[in-house]
């Protein structure tokens, strides 16, 4: 599915909404309820910070609604909405007095959509994100396209509580769109995964990236089979990055770096993952892109003993990628990012060749990226080697990063060189 560039103007154009003059006429207009925020609140709102925590209110209130947000003596501020999520207790959407109606939604959907047009002019890759929450301007939902089916990521239920506008908009402008899902991401006793409207998508759906093929399942839980923010760091691999290397991939879910490594020239891919399901879906990518299943390595273990394992079958690597969860647990360990990150690439080390790669990659939020690096090369010192950063990854520019909330921009991927 391709956008027709010609429609750029169109699509520019849409939900181009009503706005009032003054807040005055805005709550003649029948506003929303007003919440007073902080002045510390206040200050970072009019500097276009959009998420809202807990302390910055300076009243309880519970609603599903939209909401005004003002300063303590009742100045206008910007509009949006409470919502408890992992990130915060609400978003602002607007610093501007327009009715959040149908039109406003369009416009959000449609600017979205004219900034990924280079994505849609691409047809080797069909997969990509849409809409990414307050990076467009729309914090608590996220939209991922697979082919011609959507996927909705919704983080909080108030945001839900206002699903029917939303998917209205967005109907009218992705009409090309023939099924959507959604996911709730919030506390709920909604399923977890269900489908919304339109076609359903056939199982596997077959997407593309960088040119190579990827089995997606668009209603099997939270995951798709992909994880879609780290394309280009599987751009390089499949680019020749990996070309004439041993490459080992751990927390390898489905084994997407495995097979952009092995279609980009590497001599031997191994794919590690505690999950029993990661054998039959790696297997099933590196069928999809007709590659030789013999000459791939899959295991199914928990990372940490096969670290100990390739130790003492004394196996080395020239490329391992470490890209674990924020959070994993075993009957035997705990794993944080934030804490442990550190152990994986001492880890890393043993079992590395000289002048070997590690591609070390997190997408937790609560970590910075400085302290990130400081974790990795705190490792590489404390294991007496010489090491050299030489390259970084952040989002792709589909996963768009709001200017005033940097923390959005929260994958980092460092790939260091090591000499023993």
């Amino acid at each position: 599915m391709k956008l027709n560039l010609s429609l750029k103007s169109e699509v520019a154009d849409k939900g181009k909404g009503f706005c009032y003059t003054t807040y005055n006429e805005y709550k003649a207009g029948g506003g929303n309820m007003n919440i007073k925020v902080t002045q510390q609140a206040a200050k970072k709102i009019k500097k276009g910070y959009p998420l809202i925590q807990e302390e910055d209110l300076a009243q309880k209130v519970d609603t599903n609604d939209w909401v005004t947000f003002t300063d303590t003596q009742g100045t206008y501020l910007a509009q949006g909405y409470l919502g408890k999520q992992n990130k915060g207790m609400g978003w602002i959407l607007t610093k501007e007095a327009c009715p959040i109606d149908h039109e406003f939604f369009v416009q959000r959907f449609a600017t979205a959509k004219a900034k990924r047009q280079a994505y849609y002019a691409d047809s080797q890759t069909t997969a990509f994100r849409v809409l990414n929450g307050e990076g467009d301007e729309l914090g608590g939902l996220i939209i991922d396209l697979y082919n011609e089916y959507a996927v909705f990521s919704w983080y909080n239920d108030t945001l839900y509580h206002q699903k029917q506008p939303l998917v209205t908009a967005f109907q009218e402008v992705f009409p090309e769109v023939k099924g959507v899902y959604e996911k709730i991401r919030f506390d709920s006793n909604l399923p977890e995964s269900q489908f919304v409207y339109g076609d359903l998508a056939p199982e596997p759906l077959v997407i593309k990236e960088n040119g190579i093929h990827y089995a997606t399942y668009l209603n099997e839980g939270l995951m798709t089979g992909i994880f879609l923010d780290q394309r280009e760091v599987r751009g390089l691999l499949a680019e020749g990055f990996a070309s004439g290397k041993t490459v080992l991939n751990m927390f390898s879910y489905t084994g997407a770096f495995s097979v952009a490594a092995a279609m980009g020239g590497a001599i031997e891919t191994t794919s590690v993952d505690l999950a029993k399901r990661s054998l039959p879906k790696t297997k099933e990518q590196f069928a999809v892109n007709g590659l030789d299943e013999s000459q791939q390595k899959i295991h199914v273990m928990d990372t940490f003993e096969y670290f100990k394992y390739a130790k003492k079958k004394d196996l080395q690597f020239d490329l391992i990628v470490l890209d674990p969860p924020s959070f994993a647990r075993n009957k035997k360990k705990v794993f944080r990012v934030a804490k442990n990150y550190g152990e994986l690439i001492e880890d890393s080390v043993d079992i590395l060749n000289e002048d070997g790669v590690i591609i070390a990659s997190t997408n937790a939020a609560n970590v910075s990226p400085q302290r990130f690096q400081q974790m990795i090369e705190e490792a590489l010192t404390k294991k007496g080697v010489h090491f050299e950063k030489i390259a970084t990854y952040h989002l792709p520019s589909d996963f768009a990063v709001y200017p005033q909330f940097p923390e959005g921009d929260y994958l980092k991927v460092y790939f260091y060189q090591v000499k023993k």
